[in-house]
């Protein structure tokens, strides 16, 4: 899902709202004497639960010297505050983590040795020894590649916030049947979208979509809008959906299956979105205390919005965002750096507050996310420093643990080595 790109947009699961949490975990200050060892075990549930959490015991950082301070822009990590973290050959990061890092790292490279870095932490040509060396680096002795070519930046203080997302999967159908009434929409021939960038350079970085009328730039058609037949007639549909609520979430994580009436499965992405503001329904839902306890989560939100039909398509129209699919034929879903995204490694993250394509280790309160990601995503509720997206991938479990991620902790970006002492040094 590409964050506003397939983004997944997994506006996710911001939206689910928190599970109660313990108190914060951090980075440890030792790593795991055997770190062959696997991560702790995901937590089970069946497809219509959340996952119960696995809990995961507090550990403290061991962060050295004082903070650096470049004075740049605050809305990215180079204006914050930032300090050097524990040497990566103390951090527990575990085999198999290790290696689907690396091999998502290794995915990552074209971009990163070529693209600007939103974040301001690094350059270019900062990831090229990382890239060259990581290319023929065998797999079996990943977590050494780390600490070799790594070394880990707290980025603020570090306190992280984690959810979750994954690729659902929804009764679907190529034409529209019985059963099968929700338009799945192709991105609008009408939609533009401006990079407010070329006009000033104090808009730098931002973006608005909307659509000419008379002349004008104007607000694109809300959700309310869209469902009501504002885009019927033009030959958009590429597929119907039977469920409208399982794809109003479908539309929140950015990518999805269609199972098909034949058995057949189509494979939609992230192709655009209506540039109108995205609302959290969980928040509202909290804020109504319309949830009974254990309830907010995705799953639970789900049940209340069958549960109340009339109440529940009020509710979603709220969120006026609404998201526009093309069908995936080749490796997939997509995230922002278009490049396939892999479960248990890709995280969606900030891209002002982290380097696409860079290594992050999370030390969180509950388990299952705990470890090491690889920045390939953005999301359209995933703003700030430290707030992270996890991925999960397809099926009941994916489902239940995306569903009901919340997690709080601690976590720290692996950057080249060499990029704190230029940071440092003013360069």
């Amino acid at each position: 899902m590409a964050g506003l790109n397939v983004s997944r947009h997994r506006w996710l699961y911001a939206m689910v709202g928190a599970l109660a949490l313990s108190a914060c975990s951090v980075i440890p200050e030792t790593r795991a004497q055997n770190s062959s060892v696997p991560p702790p075990p995901s937590s089970q549930a069946a497809s219509d639960q959340a996952a119960q959490p696995v809990a995961a015991p507090p550990v403290r950082a061991a962060v050295a010297g004082d903070a650096l301070r470049t004075g740049g822009d605050t809305a990215r990590a180079i204006g914050q505050e930032l300090r050097l973290g524990p040497d990566i050959a103390s951090l527990p990061i575990y085999s198999a983590k290790a290696q689907d890092g690396l091999k998502a790292f290794k995915l990552s490279c074209p971009s990163l040795v070529k693209r600007e870095d939103r974040s301001g932490l690094t350059r270019p040509g900062d990831w090229v020894s990382a890239c060259e060396a990581a290319a023929n680096w065998p797999a079996s002795n990943a977590a050494r590649f780390f600490e070799t070519y790594m070394e880990a930046v707290q980025v603020g203080d570090g306190s992280a916030f984690a959810t979750g997302y994954f690729e659902p999967q929804i009764r679907g159908s190529r034409t529209r049947r019985a059963g099968y009434e929700t338009p799945v929409y192709a991105k609008p021939a009408d939609l533009v979208d401006v990079d407010l960038g070329l006009f000033s350079d104090e808009l730098k970085g931002k973006r608005i979509r909307g659509r000419v009328e008379n002349g004008e730039l104007v607000q694109y058609h809300d959700r309310s809008a869209i469902e009501q037949g504002a885009l019927a007639g033009r030959s958009l549909e590429i597929a119907y959906a039977a469920d409208p609520i399982e794809f109003f979430f479908l539309q929140i994580q950015g990518s999805g299956r269609l199972l098909l009436p034949d058995g057949g499965v189509m494979r939609i992405g992230y192709a655009g979105q209506n540039g109108r503001e995205y609302v959290g329904i969980g928040r509202v839902l909290r804020e109504r205390d319309a949830l009974a306890p254990g309830k907010a989560s995705m799953q639970g939100i789900i049940e209340w919005l069958h549960a109340n039909p009339e109440e529940g398509k009020a509710l979603m129209r709220m969120n006026k965002s609404y998201i526009f699919f093309n069908e995936l034929t080749g490796p997939g879903p997509l995230g922002a750096m278009g490049y396939a995204v892999a479960p248990r490694t890709t995280v969606a993250v900030d891209p002002k507050f982290v380097p696409m394509g860079a290594p992050v280790l999370l030390s969180m309160d509950r388990a299952e996310p705990n470890g090491l990601w690889v920045a390939q995503d953005t999301g359209g509720a995933i703003k700030g420093a430290n707030r992270f997206d996890t991925f999960w991938g397809a099926g009941d479990e994916a489902r239940a643990i995306a569903g009901g991620m919340s997690a709080k902790g601690q976590a720290l970006i692996f950057l080249p080595k060499g990029t704190f002492a230029r940071l440092s040094a003013g360069q």
